[in-house]
């Protein structure tokens, strides 16, 4: 069943963000407390949001376990992350893997505790994609989520594919695992390929 591995699924989904928090600090160069900050705000910072709303308590706070993850990658990404050549091209890759992970898991937790077919999908996504917001916003980055390549709408599709399976009959396992393709492949093809979804265009406005 898909709630045995339910924790540890959360738990590598928080170590992939973490990651990229630590590889954000690295290419700016900052010291060792700012990565511990950036990787531990990077890879709670969707569950915290999700968990409010919800109304339950805050995972990392329940299980200190989460921060120290967060904490350990930090200290290890200090000293190893120069030995990764092309740092953001390896940000980019892992953030598309805890982006489709992290969609799911978050609307599965929301699908648990009681969130209706939208609202789990909704968190789903804001769990995969809020820590990431707030890495980038934190260090002046260009936020992801607001670029042309398909970013939010990769966490939309695998949160709201493991809830549409789910509402079909399909077993969580093999859900969650749908879910997850989906949404890293649609991920993988805005970084590969450019994949884009269309964009506002502004046009005159009428005379009176």
């Amino acid at each position: 069943m898909f709630s045995l591995p339910i924790y540890y699924l959360d738990l590598f989904g928080v170590a992939i963000f973490a990651t990229t928090g630590a590889l954000v600090a690295s290419r700016k160069q900052l010291d060792i407390i700012s990565f511990g900050l950036l990787a531990t705000l990077t890879g709670v910072g969707g569950g915290t949001v999700r968990d409010l709303i919800l109304d339950r308590p805050v995972f990392w706070i329940v299980d200190q376990t989460y921060l120290a993850t967060c904490l350990a990658i930090a200290f290890v990404a200090f000293f190893t992350s120069h030995l990764i050549q092309r740092r953001y091209l390896a940000l980019l890759w892992l953030d598309a893997v805890g982006l489709a992970a992290y969609g799911v898991l978050g609307a599965h937790i929301a699908h648990q505790n009681g969130a209706g077919f939208f609202v789990a999908i909704a968190l789903g996504m804001m769990t995969a994609t809020f820590g990431g917001m707030i890495r980038d916003v934190v260090c002046d980055e260009n936020t992801l989520i607001l670029q042309d390549e398909i970013y939010a709408t990769a966490a939309l599709l695998a949160a709201g594919g493991y809830i549409a399976l789910i509402y079909l009959g399909v077993d969580p396992f093999y859900a969650a695992i749908a879910g997850t393709f989906f949404g890293f492949a649609l991920r993988a093809g805005g970084i590969q390929l450019g994949w884009q979804i269309p964009r506002y265009k502004p046009r005159e406005g009428r005379e009176y």
